[in-house]
């Protein structure tokens, strides 16, 4: 029987980089498993600088003088096979969200789904999320573990300035902006919780395989 990751496609991304990619139609949390163990697995290889996990796919970065794309990209088909997926072994963290802000999204979100404003913050807080990966800017985590019912496309016309903190939601996923910047994802709420700070070490506050559970300070309606 055909499971995702079964058919990794692999492509260059300039001299010093290969992309490995095993996403299906759909996010696969198992799949999303396997890629952290791959990603850390492969840190250890001669010739391998950097490895950074995405949604079902991986960044292997390397250096060109060192290791021959062809070997490397033999030794991520062997590796992948032989690797295992392994539950999150990461933190789980707590951040408070007050819901509803003035210019978010909460009361459309709601009218969309046909629930209530309190209905809909109940959903949103009451799973414990994955991050599966970071990226995309600074800090930003892709949370795993929306409710289905809450899955909604991306705004048709991105805002130019999504403010830093604002907690939001689109296609299947969750996330937090980390600092102000466009964005098409709907905004449900704001929180304090700081993602990215260049003074901090490390600078970013979630990692991948770290799990979230959103706490409700507040909503306003």
């Amino acid at each position: 029987m055909f499971k995702h990751g079964d058919n990794p496609r692999i492509s260059a991304e300039g001299a010093g980089a290969l992309l490995f990619d095993v996403a299906g139609p759909v996010f696969d949390p198992f799949v999303q498993e396997r890629i952290w163990v791959f990603a850390e697995k492969l840190k250890t290889f001669p010739g391998v600088d950097e490895t950074a996990p995405g949604m079902n796919n991986l960044m292997v970065v390397f250096d060109p003088l060192r290791l021959d794309p062809d070997r490397l990209e033999a030794h991520l088909v062997t590796e992948w096979k032989a690797t295992l997926a392994a539950p999150a072994t990461g933190r789980l963290v707590e951040v408070p969200v007050v819901y509803g802000n003035e210019g978010g999204d909460l009361a459309e979100v709601a009218a969309e789904k046909g629930l209530t404003i309190e209905r809909l913050v109940a959903m949103h807080s009451a799973p414990v999320y994955s991050v599966a990966a970071v990226g995309a800017m600074p800090g930003f985590v892709y949370l795993s573990g929306l409710d289905p019912v809450l899955a909604l496309p991306r705004r048709a016309v991105p805002r130019m300035g999504v403010p830093e903190g604002s907690v939001i939601i689109g296609g299947t996923q969750a996330g937090i902006m980390p600092l102000t910047a466009p964005s098409g994802w709907h905004i449900l709420g704001h929180t304090d919780f700081r993602l990215f700070d260049p003074m901090r070490q490390p600078p970013a506050a979630l990692h991948a395989g770290d799990r979230v559970r959103f706490v409700v300070k507040e909503i306003n309606i």
